[in-house]
């Protein structure tokens, strides 16, 4: 096998698999694994490809600041080369992003600035905008602008599409990618253009987005609206877009990407993220819609391994609302993690204090249920851990019981909503009961989530 120098030179040449357990009607679905380059996603390729275009054009030299405004990926495909090049890397990312990835982004050595999610471009605070702001105000600073760079598209024309276009042996009728900045789109629109005029470009776009009615309609919707998707969909026509050789679009709704991307990883043990899933769902819509067998790609642009707090995990998307849950009509709606499923995170009388936190810590939750075999005898929360062991730290090896609160607010399955709230007016949390038999907690943001599922 080779040996490599740079973890630079692993990027591209990723994969393309075939899927086998998917509906895809009367076609063949070839999934183009971008999640195999070391950084993650398919932005690695620009990533490098956009700094390596402005050392060549004297716009940097070494030790240089950049900048630059990222939903994510992109960001990390800089911050990969910005590493290993030397640069210092200023990222500046709108709020909605997963954890994982500014985790991941810090972790490499990048400089975080998060900033609104809820405004557009024009406004101070828009990423985009206000990285540019930042490129401006620091000497000796370079804006990358993947949005109006145009090495951007210029690495999926020179690279990415040709890479396709031999892994299908030159055979193919379709690929179905999203846009983010528009270099994906732009690139293999120029590429297939001269190689394969007839292979049609199809465009994912997640619901909220413009885009999908400008190639649709010829027109943008009246006003755009948001998404949790992340990474693809827009609000504007970046300066590098070309989308007049997109053949068609889907929009795609939230819940279907995740359950979507979901999906891809329980039939074909590929663990993409969420827009991967967005991707994934316009392409199944396509391949059914076909009435003649086709060869199309599909690209599964990044690793699911950024959206483990999210789209992977099922009490997210419980109360996203993306699940779908029993109904009972009555408290058991609101309840986030059923006893009776084993969900509730639970701690025994005996057990140390120290265990109690570090299960608070691990599964992200404030307060515990103290449960003796099947019945609930105490509850034990943040501020009762803290109080038993303040100046005395050597009490975390107290037991639960030394620190529990055994006077409960218990609350029947089948009262009113309305009995919560003097509950939580105590600073509590509702224990709900059915006869003896103990159902599970409902917490202030649990009731807050089910009000605004009724909404949604």
């Amino acid at each position: 096998m080779t040996i490599h120098d740079s973890v630079l030179e692993l990027i591209g040449g990723t994969p393309m698999v075939r899927a086998r357990h998917l509906d895809t009607g009367p076609c063949e679905l070839f999934l183009k694994l971008e999640l195999n380059n070391p950084g993650g996603s398919i932005k690695d390729r620009i990533g490098r490809f956009m700094i390596e275009a402005a050392e060549r054009e004297g716009k940097i030299s070494p030790g240089a600041t950049l900048v630059e405004g990222t939903a994510g990926n992109t960001g990390l495909g800089l911050a990969l080369a910005a590493q290993q090049k030397g640069y210092r890397l200023v990222l500046v990312v709108p709020d909605k992003m997963s954890r994982e990835k500014i985790f991941n982004l810090k972790a490499m050595g990048a400089e975080v600035r998060l900033t609104r999610s809820d405004v557009g471009r024009g406004h101070p605070d828009y990423y985009l905008d206000l990285a540019e702001t930042i490129a401006r105000d620091t000497p000796g600073a370079y804006y990358i602008n993947q949005f109006g760079n145009p090495n951007n598209p210029l690495a999926h024309e020179t690279v990415t599409g040709p890479e396709i276009w031999e892994q299908m042996g030159r055979d193919m009728d379709a690929i179905v990618f999203g846009v983010g900045s528009s270099g994906t789109v732009t690139g293999l629109s120029r590429f297939f253009a001269r190689a394969a005029p007839n292979v049609e470009l199809v465009l994912a776009d997640p619901q909220g987005s413009i885009l999908a009615g400008l190639v649709n309609e010829g027109r943008a919707p009246d006003a755009v609206g948001t998404w949790t998707v992340e990474g693809i969909g827009s609000g504007f026509v970046p300066s590098i877009a070309d989308l007049s050789r997109v053949h068609r679009a889907y929009q795609v709704t939230d819940k279907e990407s995740f359950l979507a991307g979901r999906e891809l990883l329980r039939k074909e043990g590929i663990l993409g993220g969420s827009s991967s899933g967005t991707i994934l769902a316009a392409a199944l819509r396509y391949c059914r819609e076909q009435a003649a067998p086709k060869k199309v790609v599909a690209f599964v642009c990044d690793t699911g391994n950024k959206y483990l707090s999210k789209m992977y995990n099922d009490y997210w998307m419980l109360d996203q609302g993306y699940l779908e849950r029993e109904q009972h009509g009555d408290l058991r709606d609101l309840i986030l993690r059923p006893y009776s499923a084993r969900d509730t995170v639970v701690v025994k009388p005996d057990d140390l204090l120290l265990v109690a936190y570090q299960r608070m810590k691990l599964y992200d939750v404030s307060q515990l249920p103290v449960m003796d075999g099947d019945r609930i005898v105490g509850i034990l929360d943040e501020s009762d851990v803290l109080m038993h062991v303040f100046g005395g730290e050597a009490r975390f090896r107290d037991p639960v019981s030394t620190a529990m609160v055994a006077k409960l607010d218990l609350v029947d399955v089948k009262r009113p909503l309305a009995e919560l709230i003097p509950i939580f007016d105590r600073g509590h949390v509702a224990i709900v009961m059915d006869g003896e038999r103990f159902l599970g907690l409902i917490t202030r943001i649990d009731l807050l989530n089910y009000l605004r599922r009724r909404v949604s």
